[in-house]
């Protein structure tokens, strides 16, 4: 009769392997100090496995697939472990100095990215904080702000890559403004890669003969396959210059899967290119197709190829059809257009910058059309919030970045020279620069090491390298207190935190600063026509953010005060100054009282 286990020690080896996988990973550290055994049992196996269970994303340089898929032996796993848990103490620790703290928060963002995307798992656990957090809406969101520094950082290494002329896959270079739209959504470079080999392996199942075809034929069944399930394509012509249909990840991700004809063709080749077909985009005017190259010595049919035969390519329009595009078919649109039609770049395969530099022209085109509408609904300004259109992705994020692919990678016709590339980017200058100092001005590193050598030997140089010193230098200056005194109290009626509608334009909007009379320029002053008010410019004059995330500057006498239960159009970025909303008062508690320690 076996004897009863009357302790940990007397159950076998497999048991207590199994029980460690259900004890947190502080208390694995102190297991395996108990003796030889139980160190034994803790290695390599336990800390894989808390590398997979308790971290999603990791940074390229560990190359954790190929650890995973490797020897368990061959990896110090306690190590790597012990690396991740060290970086997510270090961001956990970063993000409370920038809550705790107005001054240098760009160094601490920069620590945080320097981190990689190994900092991706803790940004994410702060922004899904409780409701009940005593700083929930401005934890959740600077730790937005920060993972949208850290995707975009990681989008202009790819660029910057394609600008050195290293190699970057058009999956990467497309999927680079995903990122700087993503936010917490999925739809990175990783799984935009998944998603794309996803769709190989089902037409695999779906055609288990693809393999076995003829280029022609698998170029067809390809089409047909993406066609047939909606995974390319517009459904409704009405949108078809909609933001998101520019955006290969939210193409991939996306229930509707809508894509225009760039986006659709890249997502045609990139699904061939893995089921062995040699297909690129080709840059046809106002509209991407795909080219079908055959392989080395053989035709598109799947025989042998004479030495003395040319190479004959075919043309696929995946947005459009399954069917192959005749070649004399675009001859014929390209003489109509008056073009060459012999002009072989238009018929040629084009370089992955060329894809990504018109992805940015498309953007910026969608961009402006949605701000055209945004004027048509109300062109005679009014009321704010109904000038603002719903979009997805966000406005200023998408030409944010369509603007640094301009910027980073200039224009085609860079070719005719640097005079012509300089030309090409100092068009953009002013609007990046906008762009940085009215939404991204954590960016500041950014601009510093991708952006500002750029213009090193242009007039701008100087100018632009002081915009971003400037900037540095804002962020690590002391915020001037500014005192509730009983003086003070007679003039300034309101406080930071309360919520308000303006008297006239009726949006809704939370104070963030106050000054006892208006301190703005004098020419700011003539132009806002301050000398009408009833009450001039000898009057508080108060800092605010409003529901469109505009900043204005609003005199005493525009000011009603209002309480609603929960003025929701306004959390979601309230916590630039703000830690909670505080349902009893009825107004936002400030998470800058370094600046004004009496409200």
């Amino acid at each position: 009769m076996a004897v009863p286990a009357t302790s940990l020690s007397d159950l076998p080896n497999e048991i207590i392997q199994q029980i460690l996988f259900y004890i947190p990973p502080s208390s694995a550290l102190a297991t395996q100090r108990i003796s030889r055994r139980f160190y034994d049992l803790t290695q390599p196996i336990l800390w894989r496995y808390h590398c997979r269970t308790q971290f999603k994303y990791w940074d390229q340089k560990h190359n954790i697939q190929a650890k995973v898929a490797d020897n368990v032996a061959k990896v110090d796993w306690k190590d790597v472990f012990s690396s991740r848990h060290s970086i997510d103490r270090a961001t956990s620790h970063a993000i409370d100095a920038i809550l705790a703290c107005q001054i240098s928060r760009v160094e601490k963002f920069q620590s945080i990215v320097g981190f990689g995307y190994d900092a991706k798992d803790t940004l994410l656990r702060h922004l899904n904080v409780d409701d009940d957090a005593e700083d929930v809406l401005a934890r959740r969101y600077y730790s937005g702000v920060v993972l949208g520094c850290l995707h975009r950082t990681m989008a202009v290494e790819e660029w910057a890559k394609l600008k050195d002329s290293d190699s970057v896959s058009l999956e990467r270079a497309l999927a680079a403004y995903d990122m700087f739209v993503l936010h917490d959504r999925d739809g990175d470079f990783d799984d935009t890669t998944s998603r794309l080999d996803e769709l190989a392996e089902h037409i695999r199942l779906e055609h288990p003969e693809v393999e076995e075809q003829s280029p022609r034929n698998k170029a067809y069944t390809i089409a047909a396959y993406l066609r047939r399930h909606n995974l390319i394509g517009i459904r409704s012509d009405p949108n078809y210059l909609d933001l998101q249909n520019n955006f290969i990840g939210i193409a991939l991700q996306d229930e509707d899967h809508s894509s225009l004809p760039l986006i659709s063709a890249a997502i045609y080749c990139c699904v061939a290119q893995r089921l062995g077909l040699d297909a690129q985009p080709c840059g046809f005017p106002f509209h991407v197709i795909a080219i079908v190259k055959p392989p080395e010595q053989g035709t598109l049919d799947g025989r042998a190829r004479d030495s003395a035969s040319p190479p004959e390519s075919m043309y696929m329009d995946p947005f459009r059809s399954a069917s192959e595009v005749p070649i004399k078919d675009l001859r014929a649109q390209l003489a109509a257009m008056g073009s060459d039609a012999s002009n072989s770049a238009y018929l040629s395969a084009s370089p992955t910058t060329e894809m990504v530099l018109r992805t940015s022209r498309n953007i910026m085109s969608s961009v402006r059309r949605a701000h055209g509408i945004a004027r048509i609904a109300n062109p005679h300004g009014g009321h704010p919030h109904l000038t603002t259109v719903s979009t997805f992705p966000e406005l200023d994020s998408a030409f944010y970045a369509a603007l640094w692919a301009s910027l980073l990678l200039g224009s085609p016709a860079a070719g005719n020279g640097p005079a012509t590339a300089s030309l090409e980017r100092r068009q953009f200058l002013p609007y990046i620069v906008r762009h940085f100092e009215a939404h991204f001005p954590n960016d500041v590193f950014l601009l510093e090491q991708h952006i500002v050598p750029l213009f090193q030997n242009l007039d701008e140089y100087r100018q632009f390298q002081e915009t971003v010193r400037e900037m540095r230098a804002g962020d690590t200056m002391q915020k001037q207190i500014k005192r509730r005194t009983t003086e003070v109290s007679k003039h300034v009626r309101y406080k930071v935190g309360q919520v308000f509608r303006h008297k006239r334009y009726r949006y809704m909007a939370v104070i963030t600063g106050w000054d006892v009379e208006c301190g703005a320029s004098e020419p700011w002053i003539a132009q806002m026509q301050v000398h009408e008010l009833a009450r001039g410019r000898h009057q508080s004059f108060y800092h605010v953010l409003v529901e469109d995330r505009s900043v204005r500057y609003v005199a005493e006498e525009n000011i009603e005060i209002i309480t609603p239960e929960v003025p929701h159009s306004l959390m979601a970025f309230a916590g630039q100054h703000f830690k909670r909303w505080d349902r009893t008062t009825r107004s936002f508690v400030s998470n800058i009282r370094d600046e004004y320690p009496d409200d």
